[in-house]
C-alpha cells in the first residue's frame, strides 16, 4: 500500500516557501480544471498501479525468464531504489525548470521505461529499465500536487485533494487485480508482458492531452526555487545502493566478503551524507534533507515509525505473493483478489480515520501497530498446514490493512501538522523518501529472510513455502511491534 506524501495544504513537496498563485489562463492551452485534474490524476495512478501490478507478476516472471529469488527482488527493489533516492530531486527540478516541462518529461521517461520492461529479454534488462521506470516515476509524481495546488483554489482545491487521496487508496487494489487479470489472460502469449505494455498507451494519451491541457510553466525568479544538491544526491544513491545490493544478492552468493565490504562502505556513505548536509545547511545552501527538520519534534519518531510500516508492508506482499504463486499454486488472478481486502481495508480506514471517535485518537498509532502484528502473524498460522482457504485468513488480511493504515496515516498527517509552514515542503519531501525507503529495505531483508528459509528447508513444495512464510511473518511481526513500543514509549515521556 505504498503512497505518495502529501504536502500541507499550502505547499508541495519540493515547493518553496510562500503563496501560491491563482490559475490563470494561459495562451495556447486548454484550461478547463477538470481535465487537468483528469490528466494528472491519471499519471499518478498509472505509476501507483505499477507498484503493485508487478508485484502479483513477479513469479511468471521468474519462471519465464528462469529468474533467481534474488533477482526478482530486484525487479521489485529496483523501482523503488531510484523512487527513492530521486524523490525530491524531482520535485526541486520541478521549482527549477516548471512543474508542466518536468511532469511532461517525467511521464514521457515513464512511459519508454515501460515499454522497455515489456519487451525485455532477459532479467538483467528487466531490472535496469524497472530503474529508469523509477526514475520517471520520481521526476512526474512530485508535480502532480504541485499543479493541484497552483491550479486550484478555496473548495475546488479541497475537493481536488480528496480525489487525490482516493486514487492514493484506490491504486493499490486495483493494481493487484489488474495484475491477475492481465498475468492470467496471457493476451496473444505474452504472459507478464502486459502489466508493462499496458502504461504505454496510456502514457502516450496522457502525453498528448497534457501537451494541450496542461498550463504553461511562468517565468520563476530564481530565489524561489530550491537549488539541486548532487553531491548530496550522489552520496544518498551510494549508500542506498550498498546497502540493498547485499541484502538481496548476499543470501545468494552465501554471504562472501565483498557482501560485508558493501555493508560497511553503505554505513561509511551514509554517515558522509549526513555530515555533508550538515555542513551545506550551516553554509546556507539547500540540502536534499535539512538537518532541522529531522530535529523538528517528533520527526525522528515518525520517520522510524513510516519507515517500519513500510517495511512489513513491503516485506509481506513480497513473501506472500512467492508463497501463493509458488507454494500454493493459485493463479495470478486469484493471487490478486486475494490481497484485495487488504488494500481495500488500509485505503478506506486511511480515508475515515479521522472522524473516528476523539478518545480513540491518541491511542490509534500504537493500536495499529500491535494489530497489524498480531494479524500478519495470523497470516502466518492461518497458512501454516499448506492451504489457503479459511473464513480467519480473510480476516487476518483485513486486520493486516487497519493495522498498517492507522500506524500510517495518522503518522504521516501528525508530523506534517506538528513542521513550520515554511519546512512542510521539506518534510513533506523527507517522509516521502522514507516511505520508498522503507519498502525497498522490506523486499530486500524480508524477501531474503523468505528465500533464504525456503531454501535451507529442501526442495520447494506447499508445506515448505508455508513453514518459511511462518517464519517470515513472525519476523515481520516483530518489526510491527516495535512500532507499538515506540509509541506507547513516546506517550509516557
Amino acid at each position: 500500500m505504498t503512497t505518495t506524501t502529501p504536502a500541507g495544504p499550502d505547499s508541495a513537496p519540493g515547493s518553496g516557501p510562500g503563496p501560491i498563485p491563482a490559475p490563470s489562463k494561459t495562451p495556447g492551452t486548454d484550461n478547463r480544471p477538470g481535465r487537468l485534474l483528469a490528466i494528472v490524476l491519471a499519471a499518478q495512478f498509472m505509476a501507483l498501479l505499477d507498484v503493485f501490478i508487478v508485484n502479483v507478476a513477479v513469479p511468471t516472471i521468474g519462471a519465464e525468464l528462469h529468474a533467481s529469488g534474488a533477482e526478482l527482488q530486484l525487479v521489485v527493489a529496483g523501482y523503488a531504489i531510484t523512487y527513492s533516492v530521486l524523490l525530491i530531486t524531482g520535485a526541486r527540478l520541478g521549482d527549477l525548470l516548471g512543474h508542466r516541462r518536468v511532469y511532461l518529461a517525467g511521464l514521457a521517461l515513464f512511459t519508454a521505461a515501460s515499454l522497455a520492461c515489456g519487451l525485455a529479454q532477459g532479467t538483467g534488462e528487466l531490472i535496469a529499465f524497472r530503474l529508469i521506470q523509477g526514475a520517471g516515476s520520481a521526476v512526474m509524481i512530485p508535480q502532480v500536487l504541485s499543479l493541484i495546488q497552483r491550479n486550484f483554489t478555496g473548495e475546488a482545491r479541497g475537493r481536488a485533494l480528496g480525489l487525490y487521496a482516493a486514487v492514493l487508496a484506490t491504486g493499490a487494489a486495483a493494481g493487484q487485480v489488474l495484475g491477475g487479470v492481465l498475468v492470467s489472460a496471457d493476451l496473444f502469449g505474452t504472459g507478464w508482458r502486459p502489466v508493462f505494455l499496458v502504461n504505454v498507451p496510456v502514457g502516450l494519451v496522457l502525453l498528448a492531452l497534457g501537451a494541450r491541457v496542461l498550463p504553461r510553466d511562468d517565468a520563476r525568479a530564481p530565489e524561489r526555487a530550491h537549488r539541486l544538491d548532487l553531491p548530496g544526491l550522489v552520496l544518498l544513491g551510494a549508500s542506498v545502493s550498498l546497502l540493498t545490493v547485499p541484502l538481496v544478492l548476499g543470501q545468494e552468493e552465501d554471504w562472501p566478503l565483498w557482501s560485508w565490504l558493501s555493508l560497511t562502505a553503505a554505513a561509511v556513505t551514509f554517515a558522509l551524507f549526513c555530515l555533508y548536509e550538515s555542513r551545506l545547511a550551516r553554509r546556507g545552501g539547500t540540502p536534499l534533507i535539512a538537518p532541522r527538520v529531522l530535529r523538528h519534534p517528533g520527526m525522528g519518531l515518525a520517520v522510524f515509525r513510516i519507515m517500519a510500516v513500510m517495511a512489513v508492508n513491503g516485506g509481506f506482499l513480497f513473501a506472500l505473493t512467492l508463497h501463493i504463486q509458488g507454494g500454493l499454486g493459485f493463479s495470478a488472478l486469484r493471487a490478486g483478489l486475494t490481497f484485495a481486502p487488504t488494500a481495500v481495508v488500509f485505503g478506506l480506514v486511511g480515508l475515515t480515520w479521522r472522524g473516528w471517535p476523539a478518545s480513540w485518537q491518541r491511542a490509534l498509532i500504537p493500536a495499529g501497530f500491535a494489530l497489524a502484528a498480531v494479524s500478519v502473524a495470523g497470516v502466518g498460522l492461518a497458512l501454516r498446514d499448506g492451504h489457503g482457504a479459511g473464513f480467519w485468513l480473510y480476516v487476518a488480511f483485513a486486520g493486516v490493512g487497519t493495522g498498517l493504515a492507522l500506524g500510517f496515516s495518522p503518522t504521516l498527517t501528525r508530523a506534517l501538522a506538528t513542521v513550520r509552514p515554511e519546512d512542510a515542503a521539506d518534510a513533506s519531501g523527507l517522509l516521502a523518501t522514507v516511505t520508498q525507503l522503507g519498502q525497498l529495505i522490506g523486499v530486500a531483508m524480508f524477501g531474503t529472510l523468505f528465500l533464504n528459509r525456503l531454501e535451507s528447508l529442501g526442495a520447494p513444495g506447499a508445506y515448505t513455502s508455508s513453514d518459511a512464510l511462518l517464519v517470515c511473518m513472525f519476523a515481520l511481526a516483530a518489526t510491527a511491534a516495535t512500532g507499538a513500543v515506540s509509541g506507547l514509549v513516546r506517550r509516557r515521556r
